[in-house]
């Protein structure tokens, strides 16, 4: 398997998990609407509704960022790199990528799989009148983080190949 195919599996697989979870939005919508009619029509909120739709947007929100990153949609300040060559643009993404980006993200998934590990043997409730089991939604955002991991992995290999293609163009 070549870079290149393992980059685009990896995208492929990212681009799946992004679609499929957008229709988080659909039941997160539906509970807004619910809460609403039951407090302003019935007088009679849930003690479910908030707390349920925090815990929706927050999975809607994670499992986002992987996705978002496909398409380069993160928020960046390039003031300085706009200026530069292409070339020490593709350079500059790679050193970032492996020295800032690669390390936190590694980092902070290793965390949330532990922090997702413990939640769970304890089979962890929230603190709250309706205490829903929250143990589920550490193991989701632990899996985001890795979402974001493998995206990361495929942004490096294609950095690489544009560097690459970028050499071979300038000889020519």
């Amino acid at each position: 398997m070549t870079a290149e195919s393992l980059s685009k599996k990896l995208e492929t697989f990212i681009k799946k998990e992004g679609e499929i979870t957008s229709f988080l939005v659909y039941p997160l919508l539906f509970i807004v609407v619910y809460e609403v009619f039951m407090r302003y029509v019935f007088n009679s909120p849930t003690t479910w509704g908030f707390e349920a739709t925090t815990f929706l947007y927050g999975l809607h929100y994670m499992f986002g960022l992987a996705y978002t990153d496909l398409y380069d949609g993160h928020v960046k300040v390039d003031i300085f790199t706009s200026y530069m060559p292409q070339k020490v643009q593709i350079i500059l993404k790679i050193i970032t990528n492996l020295i800032f980006f690669m390390p936190v993200m590694i980092c902070t998934s290793i965390w949330s799989i532990r922090f997702a590990f413990k939640s769970t043997i304890g089979l962890e409730v929230n603190p709250t009148s309706w205490a829903p089991a929250i143990w589920p939604l550490k193991i989701l955002m632990a899996a985001c983080f890795l979402f974001l991991v493998i995206q990361g992995i495929a942004n490096l290999i294609n950095d690489i190949n544009r560097l690459k293609h970028s050499e071979v163009s300038n000889e020519s």
